[in-house]
């Protein structure tokens, strides 16, 4: 009865000093009798809050070195204790027996707080707990403490005395390997159960619904209006609340001649000017349409017929340098196109000040400026590459781009001590969730206009002391080509995706720069990324484990033994296409289970871990002699045989076999035996060997460096007689 008051008096207390929100304790109840509670580990604070605010004598699974501080001795007066040395087994046997009992126990799978503020290694123990004592596992998400003094994060974040806390308590579900896995393939398959459970537990907990600008609120209150978070090539950091007062000035002259809800179009490099642009579009409630300078006249023009867009942002000195007049005149004749060169000059000292005033009162200024804006509306506006026909507009939400960064961020643990260099152009969403990535999470971007500049970036890396890249293949490529080894030693993580990346790309930046890049794979439509590589989980070849909150099948393909095409649901999925035949209207992704399905179009296989390896797109297979050939492994084919060099298949018709595989390529003097003697090293069947092979000086490439394959396609047909 004591102890029971003592709890109530202390917990009232805690109410009262630090903002507690707990939810879902039907769930609690739900789990059962025999309950194992795994929980993200955040603070020294996380086991006084579960005590105090869940309900029963709970026991708790603790390492040794953190039981035996003194000051924690007098809660374990109220509780019951476990010492678990993750690497005992006798704990683990010990715990087991105590879950067999109809009991409940609380572990924490990292086995040590965080200090990078994203999840930890996670340990084999807890899993196999679960499972031999089958027992219930119950997710419960913690966060907040994180910013609380008894973190381990002092220098990553602005900790402070009295955080507001979030325990958030997930669905029960219980770890149920096949009977038929046993031995050590059985502690492989809990093992991948529960980093599901913790990857599901970091990205609950980064999660929230809001607003772009109210994160980017919430991301200068965590880490300091004085942060520096973002910087270009004029060299002028800007910090948050520089950031944040441009974005006001900016957007209350915007907002007088658009409304609320209205798609506005942005045509800007990557540059201070593109970021503050973006978001002041987003704090008055109004939705950026990010259009692909490299698109073309036509490109462009299509873009904003599809989203009906009637006003555009740009520069005088961008269009001047790019060489854009002609782009610009055309686009005259459809859209109001807008200098922010002139624009600024209409800015006068008072409008100045009064956005200078609300970067000190920005939620009140935010809300008064954008009013209610639903978390689940249009945030954005991108459009496809275009690769493979005229672009579409793909329509994404707050919670879409939020969704995805957290999804993200329990993998890539980016701190205000990192410098993201983002040369990938924001149009492109591979490059706008780099910029959202870094910026949320206080790190320091670096917006460079370009990534083609092979010779120059390498250095900026060196000189900036970056620690983070995203590139594709192409572009790795390039920097490896010429960077000298010192330009990247100070990289913590570089991230490849929207096209392959090449064994031989791979290994020059392990064998010359000693980094492993990771690969990983995405799309617009999922805001981007959908799977990644990561240092703890990583396997060749492949685009790693599909992030957290995504559910997934595989649709057959005929002809196909091995994959189907992915289809995917979850937060990060858009609201839907803008189709250039029906401007200004979403159509929301749907497949024959229903509203939310997203069809990628990929053919993929997942193995027993959880890996996705692309085989390439549904499109991008030829029928030769009715057997389906990835053109995808053609280009693989091709770049084993003549590394370091572009290529490109398609497929023609053909009356005798159905179709022919063309290989386009940069190499000097292609030879079929070349291509042969790689068949024969990758055990890939004649079939994948194409019959033509036309050498070119350049292959097509869109600016976000993905090839062409629509231009490479009417290039193939004009060669071929």
């Amino acid at each position: 009865m004591l102890v029971e008051l003592l709890k109530f008096v202390v917990g009232t207390i805690f109410r009262l000093a630090f903002p507690v929100r707990i939810t879902g304790l039907e769930n609690y109840h739900a789990a059962g009798k025999r309950v194992l509670i795994v929980v993200n580990h955040l603070s020294l604070l996380d086991g006084i809050l579960l005590y105090l605010f869940l309900p029963d004598r709970l026991t708790f699974a603790i390492n040794p070195l953190i039981a035996d501080r003194w000051y924690f001795r007098p809660f374990f007066w109220f509780t019951d204790l476990f010492r678990m040395d993750p690497l005992n087994p006798l704990a683990v046997k010990a715990l087991i027996k105590y879950l067999r009992e109809d009991r409940r126990a609380v572990i924490f799978p990292e086995g040590r707080i965080t200090y990078t503020g994203s999840l930890m290694k996670i340990y084999e123990g807890p899993g196999l707990i679960a499972d031999k004592a089958e027992a219930t596992v119950l997710p419960i998400s913690l966060d907040g403490p994180q910013y609380s003094l008894s973190s381990y994060l002092r220098g990553l974040v602005k900790r402070r005395w009295l955080p507001p806390i979030t325990i958030k308590i997930l669905a029960p579900r219980r770890i149920e390997p096949p009977t038929s896995v046993q031995g050590q393939e059985r502690r492989d398959a809990v093992f991948r159960t529960m980093t599901r459970i913790m990857r599901e537990i970091g990205y609950e907990a980064a999660f929230r619904r809001q607003t772009i600008f109210a994160a980017v609120l919430d991301a200068m209150d965590r880490h300091g209006p004085r942060q520096p978070v973002i910087e270009d090539s004029d060299r002028v950091p800007l910090t948050f609340r520089q950031l944040v007062a441009r974005s006001f000035i900016l957007g209350r002259a915007m907002a007088q001649v658009t409304a609320r809800g209205e798609a506005v179009g942005i045509l800007l490099p990557n540059s201070n000017a593109a970021a503050v642009t973006f978001l002041a579009l987003q704090a008055y409630g109004r939705v950026p349409a990010m259009l692909n300078f490299t698109a073309g006249q036509r490109g462009l023009q299509a873009a904003c017929e599809t989203g009906r867009i009637k006003r555009i942002y740009t520069s005088r000195k961008f269009v001047e340098a790019a060489d854009l007049r002609d782009v610009v005149t055309t686009l005259q004749r459809f859209a109001t196109v807008t200098l922010l060169e002139d624009l600024r000059s209409e800015i006068g000292a008072g409008a100045r000040l009064l956005g200078m005033l609300r970067a000190y009162f920005p939620r009140h200024a935010h809300r008064a400026a954008a009013g209610q804006v639903d978390c689940d509306a249009p945030a954005c506006m991108l459009f496809t590459s275009g690769s493979e026909g005229l672009p579409k507009g793909v329509v994404l939400s707050h919670t879409n781009l939020l969704a995805n960064r957290a999804q993200v961020q329990t993998l890539i643990d980016l701190t205000p001590r990192d410098v993201f260099f983002n040369a990938l152009p924001i149009f492109h969403c591979f490059g706008l969730i780099g910029l959202l990535l870094a910026m949320l999470n206080g790190a320091r971007t670096f917006l460079y206009p370009t990534p083609l500049h092979y010779r120059i970036i390498p250095e900026l890396c060196y000189a900036l002391r970056a620690t983070c890249m995203f590139g594709t293949n192409t572009f790795l490529a390039g920097y490896a080509k010429y960077a000298d080894p010192f330009d990247f030693r100070s990289m913590r993580y570089v991230v490849a995706g929207a096209e392959k990346l090449h064994d031989e790309t791979r290994r020059t930046w392990a064998d010359k720069f000693g980094i492993r890049v990771l690969e990983g794979y995405g799309a617009t439509e999922a805001s981007p990324v959908v799977s990644v590589n990561t240092p703890h989980c990583n396997k060749v070849g492949t685009v790693g484990q599909l992030v957290a909150g995504i559910d997934y099948y595989l649709a057959p393909v005929q002809g196909l033994a091995r994959g189907g095409r992915l289809v995917i649901r979850g937060p990060n999925i858009m609201l839907g296409y803008m189709l250039h035949a029906a401007p200004g209207e979403i159509s929301p992704p749907a497949t024959d289970r229903g509203l939310g399905w997203y069809d990628t179009g990929d053919i993929v296989a997942i193995d027993e871990d959880g890996f996705v390896t692309i085989l390439g797109r549904a499109k991008r297979f030829a029928k030769v002699g009715g057997e389906m050939v990835s053109l995808s492994f053609v280009e693989e084919l091709a770049a084993n045989a003549w590394p370091g060099i572009k290529h490109a298949a398609v497929s023609i018709p053909d009356e005798r076999k159905g179709e022919q595989i063309i290989l386009l390529t940069e190499y000097a003097q292609p030879d079929r035996k070349d291509l042969v003697a790689a068949a024969q090293r990758l055990g890939a069947t004649e079939l994948a060997i194409p019959r033509r092979l036309i050498q070119v000086t350049e292959i097509p490439v869109l600016g976000t460096g993905k090839l062409n394959y629509q231009a490479i396609q009417d290039l193939a047909r004009s060669l071929v007689v």
